[in-house]
């Protein structure tokens, strides 16, 4: 194993619950219906993906990123209890560490920086920087190359459902890790070899078991 990649919100930073509640801002806007249920039956983190979920017209789409872009506060996200550890000890451990996500290289860069991390996750796949978004392989495909990794000698962790189809589409080891948007069965449905409850637990449990 060489790389281990992350996906960013819901897995490295606790942001589900402010995505929810800007994306039930975005749909009082637009006027379509949006609860907890419908969330997590539609989300996707290619954000146009989950805007046709949601029933958002694309002659809409300029005013949901308005939304987005005023109700959204990035830089008051915080990371998960314990991550920065976990991410210090796969370092010392000589893992190429990076992040695929489906947020902007302009919002997720601050963060980084804000939260210490940046020095140690030297892969970065944003959702601007591919034709095509998760689930599509091509994310993670890119990510790949860039660590110089073969897709049996990668892990990549993710708490959404496209996260690990992304993964199993690549052929990639994929690591689900249960949020408000998924649980374990249902992660493991949709590809991921195996599960856990946080990024912490599970690398505890990989650096454990070597």
């Amino acid at each position: 194993m060489r790389a281990i990649l992350f996906d960013w919100d819901g897995t490295i930073v606790d942001s589900m619950r402010a995505i929810f509640e800007t994306y039930a801002a975005i749909c009082r806007k637009i006027g379509v219906p949006i609860d907890e249920a419908i969330f997590r039956r539609t989300f996707s983190p290619n954000w146009r993906s989950m805007y046709r979920a949601l029933g958002i017209p694309e002659a809409r789409t300029h005013e949901a990123v308005q939304v987005w872009t005023t109700t959204f506060r990035s830089d008051q996200t915080r990371p998960f209890p314990g991550i920065a550890k976990a991410m210090t000890r796969l370092a010392a451990a000589r893992f190429t560490l990076g992040i695929v996500t489906g947020g902007s290289r302009d919002e997720v860069e601050p963060q980084l920086a804000r939260l210490g991390i940046d020095g140690l996750l030297t892969v970065r796949v944003y959702g601007h920087d591919t034709a095509s978004g998760k689930p599509d392989p091509r994310p993670l495909q890119l990510a790949l190359e860039m660590a110089g990794a073969a897709p049996q000698e990668a892990v990549y962790v993710g708490d959404a459902l496209d996260d690990v189809r992304m993964a199993a589409a690549a052929g990639v080891r994929g690591v689900g890790i249960v949020s408000l948007l998924a649980e374990a069965d249902e992660l493991m449905a949709a590809g991921a070899v195996e599960s856990a409850e946080s990024v912490v637990e599970w690398v505890d449990r990989f650096l454990a078991t070597g």
